[in-house]
């Protein structure tokens, strides 16, 4: 292969920015992604397939048979779980990544989300911290990724976000009936309910026509593209430059170092199952938590014999996504509209100043549960199966209101992703082993989470009511963070401030895996807007044909 300016392994949120960035900027690069380029064609509406643990395998992949893990439970057992089975901690694996078939809540974080430390104190048995940069430092990329990528909401009844220089690009979708029922019972509690923001046109944007209101929304590929992620926003315009080489079904094994410890480049699987070396300037690692770090953890040499950027056993720890605490009700009469994507509402009154608490959750309806999706949230005392677990759902399917939201997660350090010593992939290429637990206190934010949305759907008229709760257990899937933490230490770190691997300096990771915290709120605007963060400051030390 032609040597390049930049490699990129991974073409989801983060990825798909720094390739058209780096491409528009005049870098060559060659983007990898392990799986295909999917359509809302490829992916038929499979209510049972699409679900995020189905064992009728992924919409939008991983294969189970090439991509095995090791989980390990609270008892220390191990054992291989396939994509499309629980322990297993998810990603899609698509041009695109997550963004194809998300839900797609575009928030921003809130100031003390990057102050978590300093607001709250060390809290015991925990690795909290605060972030490297502050909110002001990100603001002008969440703005960037609002309107380049595309979001439609309106959070100025929000009074607790942080400060934003324009407003959202698109005005909200029309209110639906949970929107109508719910705004009135918050309000009445003083709460301060708003319209969700959401990366999805509301009205024909960046050239794609609006939302239908379909109810196959969260985990399904939109069939009229107007859900905006990056598979058809930014990695359409890397690769318009002429600049950007986007190779799909390739599975990158190793990334490559020379004696003097720099990055050269990457080796991978080509879609015929042929190694190749992709020879380049520098390397950007972009696959979410569980396989940037275990890209990372297999990377070895005689000068990093524990990987790259481990030299403090740093790398793969921490590992956060996010318990979804809240609650259920019934209410008197039917009020399901069947208007995708169905969440509409929210407030932000409990992700801070929470008394006794360490941050909280943001707390939104849910999206349009299709009955698959319903049999997991029935009351505690309805069977799973039979004529009473039938007979439920067809008196209260068209009755139920789901409100529920992201707890705050206190990062741990044996919450961790490893390369396991005796499982391989199809390639040969060890794979990601899980571990860990969930911090107690995100057990109690959790519960009030739950207390807080079960009086709200009471105020709203629910004539029964029950709630979520989080169990113990680390947790992933599609909400992964923290592996490749960024700090300004490097004993306690993996990359800088500007996601450079502290002891690699052309050597990068630019995804969700190096957010500190993962803050109350669904986090890919976040690293969106660090990803163009991100490459904004690698473009500027960009010097032809290195960095420093």
């Amino acid at each position: 292969m032609n040597r390049v300016n930049a490699v990129v392994v991974g073409a989801g949120a983060g990825g798909g920015i720094v390739a058209k960035e780096l491409a528009e900027a005049g870098l060559s690069v060659v983007l990898l992604e392990r799986g295909e380029w999917y359509t809302a064609f490829d992916c038929r509406k499979d209510d049972l397939r699409n679900q995020r643990t189905s064992v009728l395998g992924n919409a939008f992949g991983p294969d189970d048979e090439r991509n095995p893990r090791v989980a390990v439970d609270l008892k220390g057992r191990a054992r291989v779980v396939r994509a499309s089975g629980p322990g297993y901690s998810n990603n899609a694996a698509c041009v695109g990544g997550g963004t194809v078939s998300y839900g797609a809540m575009a928030w921003r974080y809130m100031e003390r989300d990057f102050r978590m430390r300093s607001t709250y104190g060390q809290v015991a048995g925990s690795t909290l911290e605060d972030w490297p940069i502050s909110y002001d430092d990100l603001e002008p990329y969440y703005e960037k990724a609002e309107w380049e990528i595309g979001v439609s909401g309106d959070d100025s009844g929000n009074p607790f976000r942080a400060p934003r220089r324009k407003p959202l690009p698109m005005p909200p979708l029309a209110p639906n009936r949970e929107f109508e029922i719910l705004q009135p019972a918050a309000k009445r509690l003083g709460l301060h309910p708003f319209h969700i923001p959401m990366l999805r046109n509301s009205v024909p944007y960046g050239g794609r026509g609006p939302c239908m209101r379909c109810r196959w929304c969260v985990g399904f590929a939109c069939e009229v593209n107007a859900k905006c992620g990056t598979q058809n926003t930014v990695i359409p315009k890397a690769l318009a430059t002429g600049n950007c080489d986007l190779r799909t079904e390739c599975m990158t094994r190793e990334i490559l170092t020379d004696e003097r410890g720099r990055a050269t480049g990457v080796e991978y699987f080509d879609v015929h199952d042929r190694l190749q070396r992709q020879d380049a300037d520098l390397v950007v690692v972009s696959s979410a938590a569980v396989e940037s770090a275990r890209l990372l953890l297999n990377s070895k040499s005689p000068l990093f014999p524990t990987g790259l950027g481990n030299r403090y056993d740093w790398v793969g720890r921490n590992f956060q996504g996010h318990s979804y605490t809240g609650a259920f009700g019934i209410m008197p009469d039917d009020i399901y509209d069947d208007l995708g994507p169905g969440a509409s509402i929210a407030i932000c009154d409990y992700n801070h100043g929470n008394p006794g608490l360490a941050g909280g959750a943001m707390l939104a309806n849910e999206f349009i549960r299709l009955p698959y999706q319903f049999v997991g949230m029935l009351p505690p005392d309805v069977p799973k199966w039979g004529r009473e677990h039938k007979d439920f759902m067809r008196s209260f399917y068209r009755r139920a209101i789901a409100i529920q939201g992201p707890t705050q997660e206190m990062p741990m350090f044996n919450a961790r992703v490893e390369v396991d010593p005796k499982v391989p992939d199809y390639w040969g290429i060890p794979v990601a082993r899980l571990s860990g637990d969930k911090h107690p206190h995100t057990i109690e934010i959790g519960a009030f989470a739950a207390a807080k949305a079960e009086a709200w759907l009471k105020e709203a008229g629910a004539v029964r009511t029950w709630k979520k709760l989080a169990g113990p257990g680390f947790t992933g899937g599609q909400h992964q963070a923290g592996t490749c933490r960024m700090g300004d230490d490097p004993k306690t770190s993996v990359v800088n401030r500007y996601c450079q691997v502290h002891e690699i300096d052309n050597l990068f990771v630019i995804d969700g895996s190096v957010q500190v915290t993962n803050g109350g709120f669904n986090p890919v605007l976040t690293i969106m807007a660090n990803a163009y963060r991100a490459s904004d400051h690698l473009i500027k030390g960009w010097k032809g044909t290195r960095y420093r």
